[in-house]
C-alpha cells in the first residue's frame, strides 16, 4: 500500500498501527458481535469472530488519529459490524416477511434481539431517517447497535444528554411510523 508520496513503509506502519488498535479491543468487539448474533439462529454460519474481522477490513482505510477516543472506535466499529451483517443477510436473500402490524418497543430492544428480517426492515427505515436527520439514525445506530447510553452518545456526538433523548424520541416515533408500527408513544 503507498500512501501519496510514495513511501510503501508508511502504508504498512499505518497497518500495523490499525492493527493494533483492533488488537487492543479484540475481546470487546467479540462481545459486541457476539451479542449482535447470540439470539439469531436463523444467520447460519456467520460467527462473531468472523464478524469482527469483516469489520477490521470494513474499517481498513481508516487511520487510527480518525478516532477521537475508545468510544468513537467502538461506534464506528458496531457500524461496520452492522453494515456487515446486514450485507450478510441480503447475500444470503434472507426473504423478507411483511412485518406491518408486528410490534417491537425500541426503547428495550437490542440490536441481538431482532429477527434477520426485522433487522433488513429496521436497516431500510434507518437509511431513510439519515436521509431526514442524519443526527437522529446516529443515535440509534450507537444506541441500538452500540449499545451505548446517553451519556456516551452525547460524548460521542458532541451534543448534550438531552439532546440524545430529544433525537431519541423523535427517531423511535419517526421509526415506528415508517416500519408500521403506528401507535402512539407509550
Amino acid at each position: 500500500m503507498r500512501d501519496a508520496v510514495g513511501d510503501p513503509s508508511k502504508g504498512s506502519a499505518a497497518a500495523e498501527e490499525r492493527g493494533a488498535v483492533f488488537g487492543a479491543h479484540y475481546e470487546g468487539l467479540r462481545k459486541l458481535a457476539r451479542r449482535f448474533l447470540e439470539q439469531r439462529a436463523p444467520v447460519g454460519t456467520l460467527q462473531p469472530t468472523a464478524l469482527v474481522h469483516e469489520a477490521f477490513l470494513r474499517m481498513a482505510d481508516l487511520h487510527t488519529d480518525d478516532f477521537r477516543s475508545r468510544t468513537h472506535f467502538l461506534a464506528a466499529a458496531a457500524q461496520a459490524m452492522r453494515h456487515a451483517l446486514i450485507d450478510h443477510l441480503r447475500a444470503r436473500d434472507c426473504k423478507k416477511r411483511s412485518c406491518a402490524g408486528e410490534r417491537f418497543d425500541l426503547d428495550e430492544v437490542q440490536a441481538s434481539e431482532l429477527t434477520p428480517e426485522r433487522l433488513l426492515d429496521l436497516d431500510t427505515a434507518l437509511a431513510q431517517l439519515d436521509r431526514r436527520d442524519p443526527r437522529a439514525s446516529r443515535v440509534v445506530v450507537l444506541k441500538v447497535f452500540g449499545g451505548l447510553g446517553e451519556r456516551a452518545i452525547a460524548a460521542e456526538l458532541g451534543i448534550s444528554e438531552r439532546t440524545v433523548r430529544y433525537d431519541w424520541t423523535f427517531a423511535r416515533a419517526w421509526l415506528r411510523c415508517a416500519l408500521g408500527d403506528d401507535r402512539g408513544d407509550s
